[in-house]
């Protein structure tokens, strides 16, 4: 069973949490709401999130301020962040929404879908990113176990590499699929740059992997760091 992802809510008003809950439901992702900076905040302490959709005009602890904090911690610093605001103040008030960390930034009322289809965009990295660490976790353990499979295993060593092998060109497939939908509806640079990333690190893996077939390379001192 693949897990869903969590999309988190930030919004002072229940009445625009509805909505958004209202608009993203067809995702069929796990939504999670806070009503304030802080309530957020906390939410961020214990569950990892794909994309935060967070109102800028938010009593006590604005979006700017509640943003500031989510980048300066290093468990939360990399998850995108999309700025909503009821009120356009120009130029200088969306520079300022970039500053704090956003990848976007829409006034509203926004269209529901686009607004939609900018968070599946965020979702599917997500998802990309986290079967690319389970594919790492993997291949970590058959490197360490020095290419024998772990107590209780039924797999041989080779049937362990081509399942392996497998569910990465399966990723591979899927992380190219999603590069040419970003080219071809010419997508926010952020987004862009975090499927170029994601890219990058399946070359690596698929490099590692070719290292662990017999007679192609030494194992352990091949594998790459998934930083």
């Amino acid at each position: 069973m693949v897990q869903k992802a969590k999309i988190l809510l930030v919004d002072d008003r229940p009445e625009n949490l509805l909505a958004l809950e209202a608009i993203l439901s067809a995702l069929d992702q796990t939504l999670v709401r806070a009503s304030s900076g802080e309530e957020a905040l906390k939410a961020l302490l214990t569950d990892d999130f794909a994309v935060i959709l967070l109102d800028v005009q938010m009593p006590g602890m604005d979006g700017f301020e509640t943003a500031a904090h989510i980048k300066r911690r290093e468990r939360t610093r990399d998850i995108p962040i999309i700025f909503l605001t009821a009120i356009n103040h120009g130029p200088h008030h969306t520079f300022r929404g970039y500053a704090a960390g956003a990848v976007d930034y829409i006034s509203k009322p926004f269209d529901p879908w686009v607004l939609r289809a900018k968070v599946s965009v965020f979702v599917e990295l997500y998802m990309k990113n986290c079967q690319l660490r389970e594919q790492a976790a993997l291949l970590r353990l058959q490197l360490e176990g020095g290419g024998k499979p772990a107590a209780g295993a039924v797999k041989e060593p080779a049937g362990l590499l081509a399942e392996l092998s497998a569910r990465l060109a399966a990723v591979e497939e899927q992380a190219e699929a999603l590069s040419k939908q970003l080219d071809d509806e010419s997508a926010d640079a952020a987004a862009v740059a975090t499927a170029a990333h994601l890219e990058r690190k399946l070359t690596g893996l698929r490099r590692a992997l070719d290292a662990l077939e017999p007679g192609t390379g030494s194992g352990a001192n091949s594998f790459p760091s998934q930083n």
